[in-house]
């Protein structure tokens, strides 16, 4: 542990040259005096380093001093393979410490570079939000240590309930891995032979067996996704025709995402969209815009969604008992 701290302090004294022991103290989450105990055991180490006493006093790294810290290690790389996820998701992966660590290192590369004419990194300027909008769904099973186990390439006994069902059942399924889309976390996997898209919020236990996972040919987690994804996006069998007002089409697109098929130019303040679904029954969504949109087509659309409304005024005519 306190290898791992002298290297931080390192890094951050690379990066500002110059910072007061109170200032490490706090980045280090230990005591002024622990910092000084780690300066002097540096410096007996033959590492430029020494503290300045007096006002403007502090903790130096001479400036001609050029640490080997841009090497990564082994869980820090890992970390960096998976960039796409956000904080949360690389905290439920476990993966937050590797990927601070990491960064520490790149931020002391970058300060002893030269200076770049731009004083903005990319970093400064691009935020990867990977969660949901209004909802954030949780994994019922640590994500952490499903991912731990799928390193194992075994098949797992796994306790799932389908979305139509109360009750979870029993599969066994040959584990591709894992994928985190829009802020829900999925387990890619061939059941019997079929590959499925396993939701871990419906996933309450898994066990690994001792059989080895029984993959199809020449094929991996990202080529199982790409076909998983298609035909997820696919599926929808059903147009169905609305009119809602042009200045609510930007919640539209946010509420509905790639259902939208088609949008036709505004007329009177309004438009015309044409949204697919995988059945009628799925046009429930569309109660979520209340009374600001019509739905104009199929007849059996119309019917399922004037059914709908009239059940809804009918439970909400009388107080609630």
């Amino acid at each position: 542990m306190k290898a791992s701290r002298l290297l931080h302090l390192l890094l951050l004294l690379q990066t500002r040259q110059r910072l007061t022991t109170t200032e490490l103290a706090a980045r280090l989450e230990v005591s002024r005096r622990t910092v000084l105990r780690d300066v002097e055991a540096l410096s007996t180490a033959g590492v430029p380093v020494y503290a300045e006493r007096g006002r403007n006093g502090g903790i130096v790294l001479l400036p001609s001093a050029r640490l080997s810290a841009s090497h990564l290690e082994p869980p820090e790389l890992e970390a960096l393979s998976v960039a796409g996820l956000d904080s949360a998701l690389r905290e439920r992966m476990g993966l937050t410490a590797a990927w601070e660590s990491a960064e520490r290192k790149i931020a002391a590369r970058q300060a002893v570079a030269p200076e770049s004419p731009s004083p903005l990194r990319l970093a400064d300027l691009v935020l990867v939000d990977s969660t949901a909008w209004f909802a954030a769904p949780e994994a019922a099973v640590e994500v952490s240590d499903l991912a731990a186990t799928l390193r194992h390439r075994r098949r797992l006994r796994i306790l799932y309930r389908r979305s139509a069902e109360r009750q979870a059942s029993t599969r066994v399924v040959d584990p591709y891995g894992i994928v985190a889309k829009s802020g829900r976390w999925y387990l890619v996997a061939d059941d019997q032979g079929d590959s499925r898209l396993l939701a871990l919020e419906r996933l309450s236990a898994f066990e690994q067996l001792d059989a080895p996972a029984v993959l199809q040919p020449g094929e991996t987690l990202r080529t199982r996704w790409a076909v998983l994804k298609k035909r997820t996006e696919e599926q929808d069998r059903v147009s169905v025709t609305i009119r809602l007002p042009e200045k609510g089409l930007d919640l539209a697109r946010r509420i509905l995402g790639t259902r939208i098929h088609h949008v036709s130019d505004a007329e009177n303040g309004s438009c015309v969209v044409v949204v697919r679904y995988p059945d009628i029954e799925s046009v429930r969504q569309l109660l979520q815009f209340g009374d600001h949109i019509e739905v104009l087509a199929p007849e059996t659309a119309r019917a399922r969604i004037s059914q709908l409304a009239r059940d809804l005024a009918d439970r909400h005519s009388t107080p609630a008992s």
